[in-house]
């Protein structure tokens, strides 16, 4: 038996998770990096290809609505209004996490999303990265369809 629970919890953290793709024509366009569109800030959110709980997905969220949901080695693109504060969060094993990031218009960022050992599934967070390695992920991950989670929206109110 003590062996047994050790070897059912670490599935969770093997296997591999897909989402649906974006169309080829559409990771193309992601891919070139583009600078957004006057007035607008860019936001990258990527999870690494890293086998680590390869076999869960979980949502991401930008100021509480549904960005889509990640897998290993996929990314999504956001434009969103440059010079404010924005959300970005991700669905965890208790309660989202949350990343606060002020945007300037013009500018891109980068958010991976990491997956964590929890208590009864992996958890996620969410760390800002620099450009170069924000950059160099997009190259090699895949761009993910935007819009499905398992809930529309979140609240970002803390309690």
């Amino acid at each position: 038996m003590k062996i047994f629970l050790p070897a059912v919890l670490s599935l969770a953290f093997v296997g591999c998770a897909t989402v649906p793709q974006a169309t080829p024509q559409l990771s193309q366009q992601a891919k070139k990096l583009d600078a957004p569109t006057e007035g607008n800030a860019a936001i990258y959110v990527y999870r690494s290809n890293s086998i680590v709980g390869g076999a869960l997905k979980k949502d991401v969220w930008i100021d509480g609505e549904c960005l889509g949901e990640t897998a290993r080695g996929t990314f999504f693109l956001k434009e969103v209004t440059g010079n404010q504060k924005h959300t970005v969060s991700t669905e965890s094993e208790f309660s989202p996490n949350h990343l606060a990031l002020t945007t300037e218009a013009g500018k891109q960022y980068f958010i991976q999303q990491y997956i964590k050992p929890g208590v009864l599934a992996g958890g996620a967070n969410l760390k800002q990265v620099d450009e170069q390695t924000g950059k160099k992920a997009i190259a090699e991950y895949q761009f993910a369809q935007s819009g499905k989670c398992s809930k529309a929206t979140i609240s970002l109110d803390k309690k």
